[in-house]
Protein backbone atom coordinates (compact mmCIF):
# COMPACT_ATOMS: atom_id res chain seq x y z
CA UNK A 1 0.00 0.00 0.00
CA UNK A 2 1.20 3.50 -0.78
CA UNK A 3 1.69 6.15 1.83
CA UNK A 4 -0.83 8.88 2.49
CA UNK A 5 0.28 12.25 3.84
CA UNK A 6 -2.71 12.69 6.12
CA UNK A 7 -5.67 10.87 7.57
CA UNK A 8 -8.58 10.94 5.15
CA UNK A 9 -11.57 9.07 3.76
CA UNK A 10 -11.04 6.74 0.80
CA UNK A 11 -13.85 6.71 -1.80
CA UNK A 12 -13.87 3.82 -4.28
CA UNK A 13 -15.88 4.32 -7.49
CA UNK A 14 -16.94 1.83 -10.18
CA UNK A 15 -18.34 3.96 -13.03
CA UNK A 16 -17.77 7.57 -14.16
CA UNK A 17 -21.41 8.49 -13.56
CA UNK A 18 -21.66 6.81 -10.12
CA UNK A 19 -19.99 9.63 -8.21
CA UNK A 20 -20.31 10.52 -4.49
CA UNK A 21 -22.45 13.62 -5.02
CA UNK A 22 -23.96 14.68 -1.70
CA UNK A 23 -21.51 12.53 0.24
CA UNK A 24 -18.77 14.97 -0.75
CA UNK A 25 -20.90 17.93 0.34
CA UNK A 26 -21.12 16.51 3.86
CA UNK A 27 -17.42 15.62 4.02
CA UNK A 28 -16.53 19.14 2.89
CA UNK A 29 -18.89 20.71 5.43
CA UNK A 30 -17.30 18.69 8.23
CA UNK A 31 -13.79 19.49 7.00
CA UNK A 32 -12.97 15.85 6.27
CA UNK A 33 -10.29 15.26 3.59
CA UNK A 34 -10.88 12.49 1.05
CA UNK A 35 -9.37 10.84 -1.99
CA UNK A 36 -11.18 9.03 -4.79
CA UNK A 37 -9.87 5.94 -6.59
CA UNK A 38 -11.06 3.26 -9.00
CA UNK A 39 -9.34 -0.13 -8.61
CA UNK A 40 -11.70 -2.41 -10.53
CA UNK A 41 -9.08 -3.85 -12.88
CA UNK A 42 -6.30 -4.22 -10.29
CA UNK A 43 -5.86 -7.56 -8.55
CA UNK A 44 -3.23 -5.98 -6.29
CA UNK A 45 -4.18 -2.30 -6.19
CA UNK A 46 -1.93 0.38 -4.77
CA UNK A 47 -4.07 1.59 -1.87
CA UNK A 48 -3.39 4.18 0.81
CA UNK A 49 -1.88 2.96 4.04
CA UNK A 50 -4.69 1.32 6.00
CA UNK A 51 -3.74 2.99 9.27
CA UNK A 52 -4.22 6.41 7.67
CA UNK A 53 -7.82 5.73 6.62
CA UNK A 54 -10.39 7.69 8.60
CA UNK A 55 -13.27 6.16 6.67
CA UNK A 56 -14.24 4.19 3.58
CA UNK A 57 -16.96 4.74 0.96
CA UNK A 58 -17.90 2.15 -1.67
CA UNK A 59 -20.01 3.62 -4.47
CA UNK A 60 -22.42 2.01 -6.93
CA UNK A 61 -21.81 0.54 -10.37
CA UNK A 62 -23.36 -1.63 -13.10
CA UNK A 63 -21.33 -4.79 -12.40
CA UNK A 64 -22.08 -7.60 -9.95
CA UNK A 65 -20.48 -7.46 -6.52
CA UNK A 66 -18.76 -10.81 -7.10
CA UNK A 67 -17.69 -10.41 -10.74
CA UNK A 68 -14.13 -11.09 -9.61
CA UNK A 69 -12.89 -12.60 -12.90
CA UNK A 70 -13.72 -9.50 -14.92
CA UNK A 71 -13.09 -7.01 -12.10
CA UNK A 72 -10.44 -8.44 -9.74
CA UNK A 73 -10.34 -5.21 -7.77
CA UNK A 74 -13.73 -6.07 -6.29
CA UNK A 75 -12.09 -8.79 -4.21
CA UNK A 76 -9.63 -6.25 -2.81
CA UNK A 77 -12.54 -3.91 -2.03
CA UNK A 78 -14.37 -6.65 -0.14
CA UNK A 79 -11.28 -7.40 1.96
CA UNK A 80 -10.76 -3.71 2.64
CA UNK A 81 -14.39 -3.17 3.64
CA UNK A 82 -14.30 -6.05 6.09
CA UNK A 83 -10.98 -4.91 7.54
CA UNK A 84 -12.25 -1.34 7.95
CA UNK A 85 -15.37 -2.48 9.79
CA UNK A 86 -13.43 -4.87 12.01
CA UNK A 87 -11.10 -1.95 12.86
CA UNK A 88 -14.08 0.28 13.69
CA UNK A 89 -13.51 2.73 10.83
CA UNK A 90 -16.66 4.44 9.50
CA UNK A 91 -17.67 2.59 6.33
CA UNK A 92 -20.45 3.43 3.88
CA UNK A 93 -21.68 1.26 1.01
CA UNK A 94 -24.11 2.52 -1.65
CA UNK A 95 -25.96 0.08 -3.94
CA UNK A 96 -23.10 -2.03 -5.37
CA UNK A 97 -21.03 -0.87 -2.39
CA UNK A 98 -23.78 -2.11 -0.07
CA UNK A 99 -23.62 -5.50 -1.79
CA UNK A 100 -19.81 -5.63 -1.57
CA UNK A 101 -20.03 -4.91 2.15
CA UNK A 102 -22.77 -7.45 2.79
CA UNK A 103 -21.05 -10.30 0.94
CA UNK A 104 -17.69 -9.47 2.55
CA UNK A 105 -19.38 -9.90 5.93
CA UNK A 106 -20.98 -13.24 5.03
CA UNK A 107 -24.24 -12.23 3.33
CA UNK A 108 -25.34 -13.81 0.05
CA UNK A 109 -25.77 -12.06 -3.29
CA UNK A 110 -28.84 -13.00 -5.31
CA UNK A 111 -31.04 -11.64 -8.10
CA UNK A 112 -33.91 -9.47 -6.90
CA UNK A 113 -37.54 -10.41 -7.42
CA UNK A 114 -37.62 -7.76 -10.14
CA UNK A 115 -35.53 -4.72 -11.10
CA UNK A 116 -36.17 -1.87 -8.67
CA UNK A 117 -35.66 1.34 -10.64
CA UNK A 118 -37.04 4.79 -9.98
CA UNK A 119 -38.50 6.61 -7.01
CA UNK A 120 -40.09 4.53 -4.30
CA UNK A 121 -40.31 4.12 -0.56
CA UNK A 122 -38.42 2.21 2.08
CA UNK A 123 -39.93 1.17 5.38
CA UNK A 124 -38.08 1.76 8.65
CA UNK A 125 -37.70 -1.32 10.79
CA UNK A 126 -38.35 -1.23 14.52
CA UNK A 127 -34.66 -1.60 15.26
CA UNK A 128 -33.69 1.40 13.12
CA UNK A 129 -30.51 3.20 14.07
CA UNK A 130 -28.92 6.65 14.23
CA UNK A 131 -26.83 5.73 11.17
CA UNK A 132 -30.07 5.92 9.15
CA UNK A 133 -32.23 8.61 10.79
CA UNK A 134 -35.77 8.26 9.41
CA UNK A 135 -38.30 10.68 10.87
CA UNK A 136 -41.30 8.64 9.79
CA UNK A 137 -42.11 4.99 9.19
CA UNK A 138 -41.45 5.41 5.45
CA UNK A 139 -39.05 7.49 3.37
CA UNK A 140 -38.78 8.32 -0.33
CA UNK A 141 -35.58 7.16 -2.05
CA UNK A 142 -34.18 6.54 -5.52
CA UNK A 143 -33.82 2.85 -6.42
CA UNK A 144 -31.60 1.54 -9.23
CA UNK A 145 -30.66 -2.12 -8.86
CA UNK A 146 -31.29 -5.71 -9.92
CA UNK A 147 -29.31 -7.74 -7.36
CA UNK A 148 -29.92 -7.79 -3.63
CA UNK A 149 -28.36 -9.40 -0.56
CA UNK A 150 -29.24 -11.44 2.48
CA UNK A 151 -28.47 -9.98 5.88
CA UNK A 152 -25.00 -10.90 7.21
CA UNK A 153 -25.05 -12.75 10.53
CA UNK A 154 -24.72 -10.24 13.35
CA UNK A 155 -25.90 -7.28 11.25
CA UNK A 156 -28.83 -5.06 12.21
CA UNK A 157 -31.49 -4.61 9.50
CA UNK A 158 -32.56 -0.97 9.21
CA UNK A 159 -34.96 -0.73 6.28
CA UNK A 160 -36.82 -2.78 3.67
CA UNK A 161 -39.06 -2.30 0.62
CA UNK A 162 -41.74 -4.43 -1.00
CA UNK A 163 -39.23 -5.95 -3.43
CA UNK A 164 -36.06 -5.92 -1.33
CA UNK A 165 -35.88 -7.30 2.20
CA UNK A 166 -32.48 -5.75 3.01
CA UNK A 167 -32.58 -2.11 1.87
CA UNK A 168 -30.20 -1.00 4.61
CA UNK A 169 -28.19 -2.60 7.40
CA UNK A 170 -25.71 -1.67 10.06
CA UNK A 171 -22.75 -3.85 11.03
CA UNK A 172 -20.49 -2.30 13.63
CA UNK A 173 -19.10 0.90 12.10
CA UNK A 174 -20.52 0.09 8.67
CA UNK A 175 -23.73 1.28 6.99
CA UNK A 176 -24.96 -0.36 3.80
CA UNK A 177 -27.74 1.22 1.68
CA UNK A 178 -29.19 -0.44 -1.40
CA UNK A 179 -30.76 2.85 -2.51
CA UNK A 180 -29.28 6.18 -3.67
CA UNK A 181 -29.40 9.30 -1.51
CA UNK A 182 -26.26 10.81 -3.03
CA UNK A 183 -27.79 11.78 -6.37
CA UNK A 184 -28.02 15.56 -6.60
CA UNK A 185 -29.57 17.38 -9.61
CA UNK A 186 -26.32 17.36 -11.58
CA UNK A 187 -25.79 13.62 -11.11
CA UNK A 188 -29.42 12.84 -11.85
CA UNK A 189 -29.22 14.68 -15.16
CA UNK A 190 -26.09 12.67 -16.03
CA UNK A 191 -27.84 9.42 -15.14
CA UNK A 192 -30.77 10.28 -17.40
CA UNK A 193 -28.32 10.97 -20.25
CA UNK A 194 -26.22 7.83 -19.68
CA UNK A 195 -27.14 4.89 -21.94
CA UNK A 196 -25.88 2.34 -19.40
CA UNK A 197 -28.35 3.67 -16.83
CA UNK A 198 -31.38 4.00 -19.11
CA UNK A 199 -30.90 1.02 -21.43
CA UNK A 200 -33.76 -0.92 -19.80
CA UNK A 201 -36.11 2.07 -19.67
CA UNK A 202 -38.55 3.40 -22.23
CA UNK A 203 -38.27 7.03 -23.30
CA UNK A 204 -41.53 7.64 -21.48
CA UNK A 205 -39.99 6.22 -18.28
CA UNK A 206 -37.04 8.60 -18.56
CA UNK A 207 -39.37 11.54 -19.17
CA UNK A 208 -41.49 10.56 -16.16
CA UNK A 209 -38.42 10.30 -13.91
CA UNK A 210 -37.20 13.70 -15.03
CA UNK A 211 -40.62 15.17 -14.29
CA UNK A 212 -40.79 13.53 -10.86
CA UNK A 213 -37.29 14.43 -9.74
CA UNK A 214 -37.78 17.97 -8.34
CA UNK A 215 -40.68 16.97 -6.09
CA UNK A 216 -39.12 13.66 -4.98
CA UNK A 217 -35.72 15.19 -4.39
CA UNK A 218 -37.22 17.78 -2.06
CA UNK A 219 -38.11 14.80 0.17
CA UNK A 220 -34.82 12.95 -0.35
CA UNK A 221 -32.41 15.84 0.21
CA UNK A 222 -32.95 16.37 3.98
CA UNK A 223 -32.81 12.60 4.56
CA UNK A 224 -29.56 12.42 2.58
CA UNK A 225 -28.03 15.32 4.49
CA UNK A 226 -28.84 13.68 7.83
CA UNK A 227 -27.32 10.33 6.80
CA UNK A 228 -24.20 11.73 5.17
CA UNK A 229 -23.58 14.39 7.81
CA UNK A 230 -23.68 11.66 10.43
CA UNK A 231 -21.19 9.61 8.45
CA UNK A 232 -18.91 12.63 7.96
CA UNK A 233 -19.06 13.43 11.67
CA UNK A 234 -18.00 9.87 12.51
CA UNK A 235 -15.08 10.23 10.10
CA UNK A 236 -14.14 13.55 11.71
CA UNK A 237 -14.15 11.87 15.14
CA UNK A 238 -12.02 9.05 13.72
CA UNK A 239 -9.44 11.58 12.51
CA UNK A 240 -9.36 13.25 15.92
CA UNK A 241 -8.85 9.89 17.62
CA UNK A 242 -6.08 8.95 15.19
CA UNK A 243 -4.32 12.27 15.71
CA UNK A 244 -4.59 11.93 19.48
CA UNK A 245 -3.00 8.48 19.29
CA UNK A 246 -0.03 9.65 17.22
CA UNK A 247 3.23 9.47 19.15
CA UNK A 248 4.72 12.86 19.90
CA UNK A 249 8.40 13.53 19.47
CA UNK A 250 10.18 14.34 22.71
CA UNK A 251 11.78 17.74 22.47
CA UNK A 252 15.32 18.10 23.81
CA UNK A 253 16.03 21.49 25.30
CA UNK A 254 19.67 22.56 25.43
CA UNK A 255 20.34 25.24 28.02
Amino acid sequence: MGAMSQSQVLILTHAPWERPGRILDSLDTCGVPYTTLSILKDSKPDLPDFDSLAGLVLMGGPMGAQDFDQYPGLKAEAKLAKAAIVAGKPTLGVCLGHQIMATALGGKLKPGKAPEIGFGTITRLENSHEFLPMWGKKATVLHWHNDCVTLPAGATPLAKSDLTKVQAFRFGSGLGMQFHLEVNPTLFDEWMSEKEMTKDLKKSDVARLREEYPQKDALIKPFAEAVFTGFAARCRSQIQTMEADEPTEEKIVIS
